[in-house]
């Protein structure tokens, strides 16, 4: 009897079948290539992030930074970038998933960590490191997006958003901080944010050692970013490449190995490793420094003042000198301000209101503070009232105000009509490490973000339930709190 032909099918099968006899010893031999020491701890201590026990002080900071990065995604949500995310999220909405701040949408979890990453840099309200980054609006964002989907507790997301912190800022140190930007024309915000939102989002779907070590892989591979983002003028492309984009791949990284995804053991190690194709000089030591001793999140500062971070210092000193002596608008003939040459050209005579210093001074002079909603009053640049005091303040670039590049010092000096000069030197902006904001001072940055968007009384429980996260069972009870639908 004469045999069948083989049809198509049959070939391909059997050739399916043929590798699938050579997969296993084929992965088994890379599963046995070297893995660095560094990998090792880091690959380990992020495992066991979901149960560790933090530190008392630790605990209080990650639950600031997730209320003023929750703060920030909702003001955030009523400005260009965060609309544009929302109209991003309403065209793929879904019957069921992740929430999306301060909308009626509901997203899976990689567009929801993609659009409130948006939200969370929208504008400059958000936190940042001083070895460059800004971590929490990639982290957060991606630790409660996969921490919806998987139901988990308060407690949990604590530490998930903790690990995110460790890793961003210890990758960016590992791949020279800011020089990593200004010399190598790279965003360090991209690269940092994308391994912080991966590990965070890999806590929150439970990934074991092995892993978070292919989740580094994934998250190396989708490091992306170039300094070209700072000629940016509408804050948009800048809200994707800090926030959006490395929320999205990193919760993208997670849930992909959690699927069943397998990669390189040791992305930061061995041939054509990440460190080596990304920096000229890489310190892979720096990963692993004090791990589980100094944690990040409290080397990371919360802004007082929703500008952008050169700004802090100038406008801490100008309060400090109409605390110590009151004086009026008009009373002022002259305001200097002296910045770093680097940290001042960011800021100078900037076309939109909260990255320009000489009109976020102005502000002060006539408002004695500087508000969410003044920040962003993009018309009163061109109000009279408020150019004659911009015509009053002159920026000039100090270099000894700036010893390191990530330094942001400034010094105002005020020349009154009467002859009088005031003058203050802030080396510690109010936030920083160095000076930190109160808990009240958390609370009441957080209530002018919230209640313009989702009412005072919605803000308020808001701010208790992140205040008190230990209690939340499950992230998906905030829900309801977080949409704009829920509190009409």
């Amino acid at each position: 009897m004469s045999q069948s032909p083989l049809t198509r099918r049959d070939v391909l099968k059997r050739i399916t079948a043929g590798f699938a006899c050579i997969s296993v010893p084929l992965r088994l031999a890379h599963a046995e290539s070297a893995v660095s020491k560094e990998m090792e701890i880091l690959s380990a201590y992020m495992a066991d992030a979901a149960k560790r026990e933090l530190p008392k002080e630790v605990l209080e900071q990650t639950k600031f930074h997730i209320l003023d990065t929750f703060a920030a995604m909702i003001s955030g949500s009523k400005l260009e970038p965060g609309r544009l995310a929302i109209r991003f999220a309403s065209a793929n909405s879904a019957a069921s998933g992740s929430t999306v701040i301060a909308s009626d949408a509901i997203c899976n979890a990689v567009d929801a960590a993609f659009v409130n990453g948006m939200l969370a840099h929208s504008d400059e309200s958000d936190d940042y490191a001083p070895i460059g980054s800004h971590p929490g609006c990639a982290i957060v964002p991606a630790a409660f997006a996969a921490g919806e989907q998987f139901a988990i507790d308060g407690s949990r997301f604590i530490r998930c958003v903790t690990l995110g912190y460790d890793l961003a800022n210890r990758v960016a140190a590992a791949l020279g901080g800011q020089s990593f930007l200004f010399e190598g024309h790279k965003s360090i915000h991209t690269a940092s944010g994308t391994f912080g939102a991966a590990a965070a989002a890999g806590c929150a779907v439970g990934l074991n050692a092995q892993q978070m070590r292919w989740l580094l892989d994934y998250a190396a591979q989708q490091s992306s970013g170039i300094a070209a983002w700072q000629r940016d003028t509408e804050h948009i492309e800048k809200a994707f490449v800090f926030a959006g984009m490395p929320a999205r791949n990193g919760t993208a990284a997670a849930l992909l190995v959690q699927m069943g995804a397998t990669g390189v053991d040791d992305i930061l190690s061995g041939k054509d490793n990440y460190l080596q194709a990304y920096s000229p000089a890489p310190n892979p030591t720096m990963l692993v420094a004090q791990l589980g001793d100094r944690y990040e999140i409290t080397r990371t500062t919360i802004k007082k003042w929703t500008v952008g971070g050169p700004i802090q210092a100038a406008l801490d000193a100008l309060e400090v000198l109409l605390k110590r002596q009151p004086f009026s608008a008009d009373q002022v003939q002259q305001v200097v301000v002296k910045l770093g040459p680097r940290m001042g050209t960011v800021v100078d005579n900037r076309e939109i209101p909260d990255i320009c210093v000489q009109h976020m001074l102005a502000v002060m002079l006539l408002d004695k503070t500087v508000s969410f909603q003044a920040a962003h009053d993009v018309p009163r640049m061109k109000d009279s009232a408020l150019l004659k005091q911009r015509a009053k303040v002159h920026l000039q670039f100090d270099p000894a105000l700036e010893p390191d590049i990530e330094a942001r010092q400034a010094i105002v000096e005020v020349t009154l009509t009467d002859g009088v000069v005031l003058s203050e030197h802030v080396k510690a902006v109010r936030g920083t490490p160095d000076n930190p904001m109160t808990r009240q001072e958390v609370i009441s940055k957080s209530r002018d973000l919230i209640a313009p968007v989702l009412g005072s009384s919605t803000g308020e429980k808001l701010i208790d339930r992140f205040l008190n996260l230990q209690s939340v069972q499950n992230l998906r009870d905030l829900h309801p709190l977080l949409q704009t639908n829920a509190n009409e």
